[in-house]
């Protein structure tokens, strides 16, 4: 067993383990969930001041445990700018416990990506409270309705949405994709960078829909990254470990080049645009992405070769370093690797919420493994 599949069933993270689970994290948010570098130095903050929380397994939960998501909500190009305190954050998580009249016994991600697997570890440490090992995604999307809870009926609000001047907003209504465009607009008037506390779990809830097992498969990735950078083949040394999880078994290096145009705009409260890669073999092939905060579809001359909800990663060829979409520049030697969804983010039910129709993507899914025919 390698060092990055001992991620899988360590007992805990400890401090030293926070860059390998940020790049590990930012490789499953496709290009968005916030840049893992000040996620990081948040988390290393918080765990320096207050300790670092106790990782518990979904299994650990009472079925009747409250159990609250902590994530910074906003376009990534603002993100990056405009990092917490960490009073928002508690201050996020403390009124929707006034709200509802039950305080959380755990914290859990509700994606998985570079600045949101982080804040979650900010808040439990803050709050002196365990953080799960599970999240509502198992990648990173760019709205709110669009998590494995919602699809099988856990109501989104309230939700508490807190500015960095401390400002706060309660959204409540039954419909979760209403809660989206509710809080994306106060988010673009609050400087769209802002924390939120949703979806109230159950412990229950937590165990029959979350994507388990997250939190250390993401350590396990930054660690076979480190672990191929020593032999030189880091895409390789974490290709082999994700081929060894549950989940991220089918994984492809889609293409090979260098990014050769880019076009991102922050409207609507997102990132988005498009990014054109080139081959790096001296063939004409070339590849086109479209992101939405995440990258949704990437086409090689104009043939799809991986789609939403199916992971789409941009790495350094050299390093595996993830390059998330406000990190994207002209220039850039890259790889594109697809990986293959949760079983629970394929299903129709949940194709309905967060596949290629509900980006405006005229296109049905298709597994990764199907169109590249592979086992």
């Amino acid at each position: 067993m390698t060092h990055a599949q001992d991620a899988l069933t360590d007992k805990n993270i400890g401090l030293d383990d926070l860059e390998d689970l940020a790049q590990g994290a930012a490789f499953l948010g496709t290009g968005g969930g916030g840049d893992p570098y000040v996620g990081m130095l948040l988390a290393r903050h918080a765990i320096q001041e207050f300790g670092m929380p106790e990782i518990i397994e979904p299994e650990d939960l009472n079925d009747d445990d409250t159990v609250f998501t902590s994530a910074m909500l906003g376009a990534p190009t603002v993100l990056v700018e405009k990092a917490a305190s960490g009073d928002d954050i508690d201050l996020s998580i403390n009124k929707l416990a006034q709200f509802i009249g039950k305080k959380p016994v755990a914290i859990s991600p509700i994606e998985i990506g570079g600045m949101n697997s982080m804040i979650p570890i900010v808040a439990a440490a803050r709050l002196g409270l365990p953080l799960v090992n599970s999240d509502g995604m198992g990648r990173a999307f760019p709205e709110i309705q669009m998590v494995t809870y919602n699809v099988y009926g856990v109501p989104t609000t309230p939700a508490v949405i807190v500015d960095e001047h401390l400002e706060s907003v309660i959204v409540e209504t039954s419909d979760a994709k209403r809660a989206e465009d509710l809080i994306r607009v106060c988010a673009i008037q609050m400087g769209l960078s802002v924390m939120i506390s949703a979806y109230p779990l159950t412990g229950k809830q937590v165990k029959d829909y979350g994507v388990t097992g997250t939190l250390r498969i993401a350590l396990g990735i930054g660690r076979a990254l480190v672990e191929g950078r020593k032999r030189g083949e880091p895409v390789q040394a974490m290709q082999e470990f994700l081929r060894s999880t549950q989940y991220y078994n089918h994984c492809i290096v889609l293409f090979d080049g260098k990014v050769t145009d880019l076009r991102r705009e922050t409207t609507r409260g997102f990132s988005i645009g498009h990014c054109h890669i080139e081959a790096i073999d001296g063939s004409e092939d070339k590849m086109h992405i479209e992101f939405q905060n995440e990258n949704l579809v990437a086409r090689v001359n104009g043939k799809t070769v991986a789609i939403v909800p199916d992971l789409i990663s941009v790495v350094d060829r050299e390093t595996g370093q993830t390059i998330t979409t406000e990190g994207l520049a002209y220039g850039q030697r890259v790889k594109v690797i697809g990986t293959s969804a949760a079983p629970v983010m394929r299903t129709p039910e949940s194709l309905a919420v967060f596949g290629p129709h509900a980006f405006g993507i005229e296109e049905e899914f298709l597994r990764i493994e199907q169109i590249h025919n592979v086992v």
